[in-house]
């Protein structure tokens, strides 16, 4: 697969990768004889969010008995994660035979690594006969490969400046591009966290395309937050039911506001949802099986409690040692954190963060000419007075932690999906 990993990629070199159009990726799955038409499919963009949110909605479907494709991006340690059915990639052998049969497609139409694991995506979902897909949009939305879709359903879970190079300057902007995945009379999910600049704009191009805008922050109540070791217990009020005790295996406050968006993206997108509570209560409390979910939080071990996720800006690390506090406030022994990030994440005010949670930082170490060395990063902490330890990677640092640790201590790994990978169990 030398040739699909060896096609420019964001995370690589972003102004080579960042191809807006959709031109390559139509040329690719016509020649694939457009398998996107063969299922289903929901649409699924935001800042924040949007991953999670795909996920339970996968889930529901495969909770269902419906065949359900799932992409997602990126992926944590083969790109063959990226393309799921009912949690379960496709194998090396698929991608592999892929790439050989339409190599020449590629080499002809050029398309950057996204657009062309995103066509490949779709491919295998309908070879694989699946009866419906849930995609995440990788960038923005309007010029994102993923917008060759003619979804049923589709949403943005949050607004926040992000990739302002490329995406816009302000909230009202960066909020166009999103809604540009909105359909003429496609139900158009909008998350309870937008600022109101934001949905202002996504009701403009609601209203331009003529989609229906489904509120969760109108739609849906949250009665009740639940947060205990095995994750979240809801209270949900939506428009069709309410969810009494709906267990999420899912950790933070912020999960409760994506599962809310997630079960009414359900109740619009899935029938059996709207006929039974059923399928989003089984979905929901099986979603890291039936949709295949890592490195969100995931506990590696109690006590001493491993945890890693792959939070790499500052709300997400914020919503991280939030979620450790409120969901094991009995593990009140040392807090380390195994961290590493890449250089255009925002270090400082990760530092801050970490400081004020008294951590001790072990940096981490990656094999990536964009990651910041350790001892860049050993001099951000150092200015904010954080503890340190050696540098190295995040399994030696597992495996150290483990090795001298007390039941109470914490080890939380964290700050890139790579980070997270390098700690986590394939």
């Amino acid at each position: 697969m030398d040739e699909l990993l060896g096609l420019p990629r964001f995370a690589g070199r972003e102004g080579a990768a960042f191809k807006p159009g959709l031109g390559r990726i139509r040329a690719l799955l016509g020649a694939m004889d457009d398998p996107q038409q063969q299922f289903r499919s929901a649409h699924v963009a935001g800042s924040h969010g949007k991953g999670t949110t795909s996920a339970l909605v996968a889930a529901v479907g495969s909770a269902a008995g419906r065949r359900t494709g799932l992409h997602t991006s990126p992926h944590l340690f083969a790109v063959n994660e990226r393309m799921r059915i009912d949690g379960a990639p496709a194998s090396n052998d698929w991608l592999a035979g892929a790439v050989r049969r339409h190599r020449d497609l590629f080499e002809r139409v050029g398309p950057s690594f996204f657009e062309a694991t995103v066509a490949l995506s779709l491919l295998y979902f309908a070879e694989k006969q699946a009866a419906a897909a849930v995609v995440e949009v990788g960038l923005g939305g309007r010029l994102d490969a993923t917008n060759i879709l003619q979804p049923a359903a589709c949403a943005v879970t949050s607004v926040r400046l992000e990739h302002t190079a490329l995406l816009g300057s302000t909230l009202a902007e960066v909020a166009r591009e999103k809604a540009g995945i909105f359909k003429k009379g496609v139900p158009a999910v909008v998350g309870a966290d937008v600022p109101p600049e934001a949905l202002a704009a996504l009701r403009d191009i609601a209203g331009e395309t003529r989609a229906p805008l489904h509120r969760v922050g109108e739609e849906t109540t949250l009665h009740r937050v639940g947060q205990d070791e095995a994750g979240l217990r809801l209270d949900l009020q939506t428009p069709l039911r309410r969810y009494r005790g709906l267990r999420v295996p899912l950790y933070g406050r912020h999960q409760a506001g994506n599962a809310a968006a997630a079960a009414r993206f359900a109740e619009l997108f899935w029938s059996d949802a709207r006929s039974s509570a059923q399928p989003v209560r089984d979905g929901f409390a099986g979603v890291r099986r039936l949709a295949g979910l890592r490195g969100r939080f995931e506990v590696l071990g109690r006590r001493p409690l491993v945890v890693a996720d792959v939070a790499h800006h500052p709300d997400a690390l914020a919503a991280t040692l939030r979620a450790r506090a409120d969901h094991f406030p009995r593990q009140q022994g040392r807090l380390v954190v195994a961290f590493g990030l890449m250089r255009d994440k925002d270090a400082a005010a990760c530092a801050k963060l970490l400081a004020e949670a008294e951590a001790e930082v072990w940096p981490v170490a990656l094999e990536s000419g964009r990651a910041l060395p350790p001892d860049a990063l050993a001099d951000v902490l150092r200015e904010r007075g954080i503890a340190r330890g050696p540098a190295g990677t995040a399994e030696a640092h597992r495996q150290r932690f483990l090795a001298e640790a007390d039941p109470d201590d914490v080890l939380l790994v964290c700050g890139s999906h790579r980070v997270v990978a390098g700690a986590c169990d394939t």
